[in-house]
């Protein structure tokens, strides 16, 4: 482990930092099926299997139209995340940056990880009004001539170098996604796999630890933070 690198906690944004329940990763997969129906002049039971088709098999829909189907990818974020009314469901979560300031500064650096593109990305957090609690953000560059995304290895390479950590021993990260958790976990990150409360429990777990909400960090990672949790892991 590098002598005096500070430790880097990496969080993703939608249905992590943003919750679930503002139903965004909903509203996004219904525009990225009329995408996959408008540009492909597929059914929509067609758009919706190769939409999942290419989310299991590159982490991200975008990936496959690249790949497959020449789509510039500008052209879909615009038609996609950005055409999200995103300033008429998500408000400022008092309680989120409230978990966010107790993390201790001294110990660890704070930076946003995701596979959204950079407009979205800055959107989402700052109306969640914790934007200014991160040092950056490493996210997916549609406007690369070759961009990746979580879960390959390319694009935590990335998000190591752009936050300044050499050593995956010092990185901790926390993603709703299985693939995402497990692709950290394998590659030494201390990572927790948030689970939606809904979720049913899988099959095997991503990585070491898995929570229901971001409040757990608190007793996942105790010594991350300025306050003690309490036995119901809250402060």
């Amino acid at each position: 482990m590098p002598q005096n690198e500070k430790p880097v906690f990496f969080f993703d944004i939608d249905n992590c930092v943003c919750k679930p329940r503002y139903k965004i990763q909903h509203l996004m997969s219904d525009l990225i099926d009329k995408y996959f129906q408008d540009h492909l002049s597929l059914s929509q039971e067609e758009a919706n299997d190769l939409h999942l088709k290419y989310y299991r098999e590159y982490g991200l829909a975008i990936e496959g139209l690249v790949r497959h189907h020449k789509v510039d990818p500008l052209e879909y974020n615009a038609k996609v995340d950005d055409a999200l009314p995103l300033e008429d469901i998500i408000k400022p979560s008092p309680e989120l940056r409230k978990l966010l300031e107790d993390i201790d500064k001294s110990k660890v650096r704070m930076w946003l990880f995701t596979n959204a593109y950079v407009t979205h990305g800055k959107k989402v957090v700052k109306l969640l009004g914790v934007d200014d609690l991160f040092e950056g953000m490493t996210y997916c560059d549609y406007g690369s001539d070759k961009f990746y995304c979580k879960p390959h290895v390319e694009m935590f390479d990335k998000a190591m170098e752009q936050a300044g950590v050499k050593s995956n021993e010092n990185c901790y990260f926390v993603d709703d996604s299985f693939i995402n958790a497990k692709a950290a976990q394998e590659r030494g990150w201390h990572t927790a796999h948030l689970l939606d409360p809904e979720d049913p429990e899988p099959p095997t777990r991503a990585a070491k630890h898995q929570l229901r909400s971001l409040e757990e960090l608190r007793t996942i990672f105790p010594h991350l933070f300025k306050s003690k949790p309490t036995v119901n892991g809250t402060t």
